[in-house]
């Protein structure tokens, strides 16, 4: 009986720990609040913590160097526009943090038909932000160069305007 009780356990914890996220998928639990879009491709969530997008590069609106770039205040805008206020679903590739200690995340927006807006995606394709891909986070990449490769051609957002 003892065999059967441990043996039962251990089917328990497998199914658990094998039916928990798997790393091709975003957390689906509750998310997190994005308190304020910084610019394009960087929010600050609850806590204070700034996530910065990956893969994704859009022009500059916030860096003291630099003046504002061709599409930046629209980049900005529709980063705004999509999640401020929101809870997003936050997936980590392989690099935590940068240099300037912001968590670099792939960023899901849940939707009402309980669907999810691939963020870092959906900039890119709708020509709000160019690529950017730094290894070793190479996850979405090719789906990334894609989503530019169409932007480019229909001739959006930045791509047309600058």
């Amino acid at each position: 009986m003892k065999k059967l009780v441990s043996f039962l356990i251990f089917v328990l914890l497998l199914a658990f720990f094998l039916g928990s996220k798997s790393s091709q998928e975003p957390n689906e639990g509750p998310g997190v609040l994005v308190t304020k879009a910084i610019d394009g491709d960087t929010v600050e969530i609850e806590g204070g913590t700034r996530v910065r997008y990956l893969g994704v590069d859009t022009p500059e609106t916030k860096d003291p160097r630099k003046s504002v770039e061709c599409f930046g205040k629209e980049a900005y805008n529709k980063n705004r526009d999509i999640v401020e206020g929101k809870r997003v679903i936050l997936e980590k590739d392989i690099t935590d943090k940068d240099k300037y200690d912001r968590l670099l995340r792939y960023v899901y927006l849940p939707l009402p038909d309980s669907s999810l807006l691939f963020v870092n995606d959906y900039l890119i394709r709708t020509g709000f932000a160019k690529v950017l891909t730094i290894p070793p986070d190479v996850k979405f990449a090719a789906r990334f160069l894609e989503a530019q490769t169409e932007a480019r051609q229909q001739n959006i957002g930045l791509w047309k305007m600058c």
